[in-house]
């Protein structure tokens, strides 16, 4: 069991009063640390569906001990890593990460069209000085620990959950010189004994995007399961889970958008286990009707966790039964064409394993790329299947 120190007490997370105290602490705003190393390392009291949970610090994870559970893999095998220090700026007194955006958060004009970056998804982006609308998710879904699973939790991830995760991620972030939670709207589960409640949060949130008058319009960022998508007039909407409208998207953007993500609407239709993200930007016209700016998606498992294509959801199928943890890696703004560790063990005895799938279609750079990634984290034992040569290999 971990031991952390709260103001000058010292408590072990199996005592006893250990949740009120950390209830207390967060009322108090006192930053836990853990003792799993000295220095201790610094930590952040979050609350989720009435819980208080001790959660890590942004990209703090490496300076844990490995034996600790919030000990976190290198993000260098990862997309994450061209990211860090130049389009996510770490504030190291506060954990709070600063963002610079490739998106707007605004829209000039009175009209809102739909619009989608103009490079596909498989273009390399060789400028990583800002997060896309797609590494934007990504980033929320990291750092919302989205990415971990063990077996022990089975049953226990649903949307609620998967909404406090990213909303408590979003108060870490800033963006624009205020944090991105103010302008992060995700949906809330629907109950129908607090149907009004519910109707009263989401109009309040919802305010910020609404159209008040000439000049630059603001725009609010949304991260929703899609339930289902269906034809308009001269467009589409997109109808998203526990929301009762839908987003509005014009011919055009639709055409781009199945262009673009028709590899994750494709596994998302093989499977009814399988959810839909969406993220995207929007605003609210003076009738009220919601449309989104920009737009990007990935597929999760039942488990919430993402998957780029089929053999990486076998892999994490095998895992999902382990009591160990495992990590999902992201792609970011990486392109399809260069390697990033698919899943990492961290608790794998009696070194942490970094799992690589190679596609059939891997060339030689690809292997160059693999091989300088394997040697740089020569602390991690390396698993690798080559899905050219056949069935998965046998797990570590």
């Amino acid at each position: 069991m971990r031991q952390f120190l709260i103001g000058n007490q010292t408590l072990d997370e199996s005592a006893p009063e250990f949740r009120s105290q950390l209830e207390r602490a967060y009322e108090q705003k006192l930053r836990p640390l853990c003792r799993c190393r000295e220095p201790a390392v610094a930590m952040y009291i979050a609350r989720v569906d009435d819980q208080f949970l001790i959660k890590r610090m942004p990209l703090s994870g490496r300076d844990h001990d490995p034996r600790c559970p919030s000990y976190e893999l290198p993000y260098e095998l990862s997309g994450l890593g061209p990211l860090i220090g130049i389009a996510i700026q770490i504030d190291a007194a506060t954990g709070a990460a600063m963002l610079k955006l490739d998106f707007s958060l605004s829209k000039r004009g009175n009209r809102l069209t739909s619009t989608m970056p103009s490079e596909p998804s498989e273009t390399v982006r060789s400028d990583p000085k800002k997060l896309s609308l797609r590494a934007m998710l990504h980033y929320l879904w990291e750092t919302g620990e989205l990415t971990e699973w063990t077996s022990l939790w089975a049953g226990r991830r649903g949307w609620g959950r998967v909404r406090s995760s990213l909303l408590n991620a979003a108060k870490q972030m800033i963006v624009r010189g205020r944090p991105l939670s103010d302008v992060l709207f995700v949906p809330e589960v629907f109950h129908q004994e607090d149907k009004e409640g519910i109707s009263a949060r989401r109009a309040a949130m919802l305010a910020g995007a609404q159209a008040t008058g000439p000049g630059p319009r603001k725009l609010m960022m949304t991260v929703a399961e899609v339930k289902e998508f269906s034809s308009t007039r001269d467009g589409h909407k997109i109808l998203v889970r526990h929301l009762p409208f839908p987003f509005m998207i014009d011919e055009g953007a639709w055409k781009r958008l199945n262009a673009r993500y028709e590899t994750e609407l494709e596994l998302w239709r093989s499977n009814e286990g399988f959810h839909l993200i969406v993220i995207a930007t929007f605003g609210i016209s003076g009738a009220g009707i919601a449309s989104v700016e920009e737009v990007a998606m990935m597929v999760v498992n039942e488990n919430w966790i993402p998957f780029e294509n089929i053999h990486e959801q076998r892999l994490l199928d095998r895992l999902s039964g382990l009591k160990r943890r495992s990590v999902k890696g992201l792609r970011f703004d990486l392109s399809r064409d260069q390697p990033i560790a698919s899943v990492t063990l961290p608790e794998a005895r009696p070194a942490p394993v970094a799992m690589f799938i190679v596609p059939t279609k891997a060339d030689e750079n690809y292997e160059v790329a693999l091989n300088e990634m394997i040697a740089a984290r020569a602390e991690m034992t390396p698993w690798i299947w080559r899905v050219a040569d056949g069935e998965m290999p046998r797990l570590p």
